[in-house]
Formats: structure tokens, sequence, C-alpha cells
């Protein structure tokens, strides 16, 4: 069974991975076979808003692109709050218009998130990735039924096993993201943590992959 990778950002072109891509609008790179494309926070560009939401939805329309992300909201950078949240309610629109999942990169504005999911009910699942705080906050994100993916902070952080665990089985995915460690470290620290063979964790993480995807 392969592994499967929530969130890279190169294409390692590896049989035993299934990978999503992360791509930018701005620079696509035609040769990857299945990939996200999104407008991070970091990158909001007013002067090309346009043309990237533009290439997003002709992207959308193409079956191997699974998902819309990386996109969200960041409240430790300088890009208004204001500006952030119309970007990103543009692309949540275009996730529900092509019923395409939701790739999140979310700093410091769960509330901010909660409260869209239920002013706009979104219907596409929707991936919280990178993630790295406690069972607390796991369980209010689970609670309004997002999915959460994991990675180097699971390699970094020791206090994240106690998350980790309180992850029920079909609500959680595992990626690399940009880190130097292999997708393999991964999967062997989280089925260390859940007590299983990797073999287990790859039927379970494919099992929630499709459920999502």
């Amino acid at each position: 069974m392969k592994f499967y990778n929530l969130h890279a950002h190169h294409y390692t072109n590896n049989p035993d991975v299934v990978e999503l891509v992360n791509q930018y609008p701005w620079e696509f790179n035609e040769s990857v076979p299945q990939y996200s494309i999104g407008i991070h926070p970091w990158h909001i560009d007013e002067k090309r808003l346009e043309t990237d939401l533009k290439i997003m939805e002709e992207k959308l329309a193409l079956p191997e692109c699974l998902a819309v992300g990386e996109c969200g909201l960041d409240k430790r950078i300088e890009v208004p709050m204001v500006l952030q949240l119309e970007v990103f309610e543009k692309q949540i629109a275009l996730a529900e218009r092509f019923n395409k999942p939701l790739v999140l990169h979310l700093v410091a504005a769960y509330d901010e998130l909660i409260a869209l999911n239920k002013r706009l009910n979104i219907k596409v699942p929707v991936v919280l990735h990178g993630f790295s705080k406690n069972a607390q906050v796991a369980k209010q994100l689970l609670d309004n039924g997002f999915y959460l993916s994991f990675g180097k902070y699971l390699l970094q952080n020791p206090e994240l096993k106690t998350t980790f665990l309180s992850m029920p089985n079909d609500r959680f995915l595992l990626e690399t993201d940009m880190i130097a460690e292999t997708l393999e470290e991964v999967y062997a620290k989280a089925a260390e943590y859940k007590e299983m063979t990797i073999e287990d964790l790859k039927a379970i993480v494919s099992t929630t992959w499709n459920t999502i995807f």
C-alpha cells in the first residue's frame, strides 16, 4: 500500500507515494500530476489577485487539481485581516463551486475559521495542514467537522503526542510540507504513537484520503 502525503511543495515522482503538491497560480508547474492550487495569505498581491483567481478557476476544472490550497488566515503577518478574509472567502467559494476540498494554512485564527464555517456553511471537506496545537484546540476543530494533518511538528515536538493520540483514526492525514525529514519518518513516528504497524497506518490514511478526495 502507498504512502499518502497531504501537503508537499516539491513533486518527488516516487512511485510509492501519492502526494498533493502545493501550487501557486503565479508560478504554476504543468509537469506536476496531482496538486492543490491556492493563494497563501503570505503571498496575497492585490495587483494580480484577479489573474490569480482566474488561473485557479481554470485549474480547478481539471481532474488533476484535487483541492483549493493552501489558503487561509494568518494573524502573525502584516497583511490586513480584512484583505485576508476577502481572499479566503473567494477561495472558499471556488472550492464549493468545483466541489473540491480546502487545504488550509491557519495561524492564530481558529475562532475566525469556525465563525466563517458557521456563517458560510462550508460543505466541502476542510483540512488544516501542519497542525501543532493542543488536544483542546484539536477537539474544537474536530467538533466543527475539520480534518487535521500532521507533519514536522510530530517529529519536532514530543508534546504533540497527546494531541495526536486524541485524534480519531478517520480524521487525520500526514504530510511533509517543506521539511528535510522524509514522509516515511513522519509515518514511523505516527505509527509509534498510535502503537500500530506502518502498514495499518497506511491503510487508515488511505481510507481518509479517499473519503476527502
